[in-house]
């Protein structure tokens, strides 16, 4: 199983960016797909999560409003849409992915995720 994660740069605060994670080994018809940063200093947290389907998506109180979550299982691809960026927003971000099927379940923001690839950093600048 492999997730590799992509599109993270350097932005300005108020800026805009679309992270991609593109996932191989996994049927993307089964499998919820999490997004997760680790901040400097600070320690790895879900912000959001999005079931098989697309249809069921929760989201971190910290990031809702300003992050999408959104995949096409068609391109293996899950997204990330990031809005107004702040300061906070400044971490390395990751695309795990559980070994069962877990539908986004109660307990997804701090799940011991079985898959993970290299993630992809955001830098927010003032």
């Amino acid at each position: 199983v492999q997730l590799q994660a992509s599109g993270g740069g350097l932005v300005q605060a108020g800026g805009s960016l679309r992270l991609s994670c593109v996932i191989s080994g996994l049927n993307m018809d089964y499998y919820d797909i999490v997004w997760s940063r680790q901040a400097p200093g600070l320690e790895r947290e879900g912000v959001s999560c999005i079931n098989p389907g697309g249809a069921r998506r929760l989201y971190a109180d910290s990031v809702s409003g300003r992050f999408t979550i959104s995949r096409d299982n068609a391109k293996n691809t899950v997204y990330l849409s990031i809005d107004r960026l702040q300061g906070e927003d400044t971490a390395v971000y990751y695309c795990p992915a559980p070994k069962v099927p877990r539908n986004c379940n109660s307990g997804w923001m701090s799940r011991n995720y079985a898959y993970w690839g290299q993630g992809t950093l955001v830098t927010v600048s003032s």
